[in-house]
């Protein structure tokens, strides 16, 4: 999550009026950056982490900016049609881990950015959980990606992508 916090401090990205999410927030870092540069964000995970994230939203965002952050359960694949279509970004961090989940997550990320989300994930470019595979030969059969970072010291790649 840090890797792509910082790519947006690095761009003095704005998120003003803007409609997130966040998918497999974990601790809902990302989200919670995207609420503080101005984000209308819904911060997603498994139903089972979401207590955590509630509780790093509430001690993390002033209470003036706590109407533009919701914290919901999205399961890929199964509940995402629940969702809208109409997100302005939609953003992941190091949610690239489980082989068996890719179909699911491509099915999810092309509903949420079906109008005209730009996505940014980061990922650790894990060998053994075929994460390379995933961004070099899975998602660009659906998306345009491009690797805008890579630090090698950490294994982490950051992309954009787009809709073909």
């Amino acid at each position: 999550g840090l890797a792509l916090c910082q790519y947006f401090e690095d761009q003095k990205m704005s998120f003003c009026g803007r409609k997130v999410i966040e998918l497999g927030a974990g601790t809902g870092i990302v989200g919670i950056l995207a609420v503080l540069l101005g984000g209308d964000v819904t911060i997603t995970d498994l139903p089972q982490a979401l207590k955590q994230i509630e509780n790093n939203v509430l001690a993390n965002i002033p209470s003036s900016c706590a109407h533009r952050c919701q914290v919901c359960a999205l399961s890929w694949g199964n509940n995402h049609s629940h969702f809208p279509t109409d997100y302005d970004f939609v953003l992941g961090s190091d949610i690239v881990y489980l082989p068996e989940t890719y179909a699911s997550l491509i099915h999810t990320l092309q509903h949420l950015s079906a109008q005209r989300a730009t996505i940014y994930l980061s990922s650790k470019m894990r060998r053994e959980h075929a994460t390379v595979f995933f961004y070099e030969e899975i998602l660009p059969q659906h998306f345009q990606c491009q690797l805008l970072y890579r630090n090698e010291e950490k294994n982490i790649n950051l992309y954009k992508i787009t809709k073909k």
